[in-house]
């Protein structure tokens, strides 16, 4: 090794402990360029040409066309629609996901008896993998021997709800699996920031005389704004990504591909119709879009900046 690093050295000039440094590195690079960058710039080329089913093994590049099949071209579904679908669908979830997660930060940050037990207990929806979450809660939904219709029916008088068999209902049911699934990370984000404020301005805010709405407007809120700004965008990442909730709760974006957001979809057309390029294509666009927000989102919120 020290004779390799000399050598190095001399030829190229740069210090002993910049190639200790890259040597260290190197294997970490290595990795990501094999699980990373190298798929990622092959679903780049891969978007650009014509593979199917059929064009396993002789597939050619055809340029922009599967993108301009996409916005042209009305599939079933449409990708708008889904595209509607996939943006409504994040929308909800990440509003329910902070208002709740930081609700209950509030609440596990006062002064409560048996608190490690209620914080253990919220956040369990977390600590479960998604598939069980998904395929417990489509049970749950199920239309004749369910535990959301047996409560309806029982103990609210109202008629049973198909949840699973009609495209509105069947996307409610999704949200409502996703809500319960994602608001512990808002709310342990949520109360990791809470517990770093100082004492001292909640106690000159109360020899001020300001009331507990003040108290969250002045000093809560913007305290937390800094760590909450990026939970929310990794939240809308991760939820604009959730294959398993709607893929296992509406049983493949059932019925008749009525609860597909982009992300089903594009498994939907590499794995079911095989329409690789197709699918390329469209999954390259969610990356455009993804990104833009993530860069927009950031800027516009400035969460870089200093809390203080």
């Amino acid at each position: 090794m020290n004779s390799l690093l000399s050598a190095t050295e001399k030829r190229f000039g740069v210090g002993r402990q910049q190639l200790f440094i890259a040597f260290l590195v190197l294997p970490s690079f290595v990795i990501l360029s094999g699980v990373v960058f190298y798929p990622f710039v092959y679903n780049v080329v891969l978007s650009l040409g014509n593979m199917n089913l059929n064009r396993i093994r002789d597939w050619e590049l055809i340029g922009f066309r599967q993108y301009v099949k996409i916005f042209t071209e009305p599939g079933q579904p449409d990708f708008y629609s889904v595209f509607l679908k996939t943006i409504i669908w994040t929308g909800v979830n990440i509003v329910f996901h902070v208002a709740l997660g930081v609700f209950l930060a509030l609440v596990l940050n006062q002064r409560l008896k048996g608190k490690s037990v209620f914080r253990t207990v919220l956040i369990l929806p977390w600590a479960i993998p998604q598939y069980i979450v998904a395929l417990t809660w489509r049970g749950l939904f199920n239309y004749e021997y369910g535990a959301i219709n047996l409560i309806i029916t029982k103990y609210l008088n109202l008629p049973a709800v198909e949840w699973l068999r009609s495209p509105t209902e069947a996307f409610i049911a999704c949200i409502l699996t996703n809500v319960w699934l994602g608001f512990p990370f808002m709310m342990v984000v949520a109360l990791g920031a809470l517990q770093s404020i100082p004492h001292e301005l909640y106690e000159a805010a109360d020899i001020d005389g300001a009331r507990w709405h003040h108290k969250l407007r002045r000093i809560t809120l913007p305290l937390i704004r800094p760590v909450m700004v990026p939970a929310i965008t990794l939240g809308v990442i991760w939820t604009f990504n959730n294959l398993n909730i709607v893929w296992l709760v509406s049983n493949t974006g059932e019925p008749s591909d009525n609860t597909h957001i982009l992300v089903s979809f594009v498994f939907k057309a590499a794995f079911n119709f095989y329409s690789f390029s197709y699918a390329s294509a469209l999954s390259m666009i969610i990356f455009v879009i993804l990104l833009a927000f993530t860069l927009i989102f950031l800027t516009k919120s400035r969460a870089t900046e200093a809390a203080y």
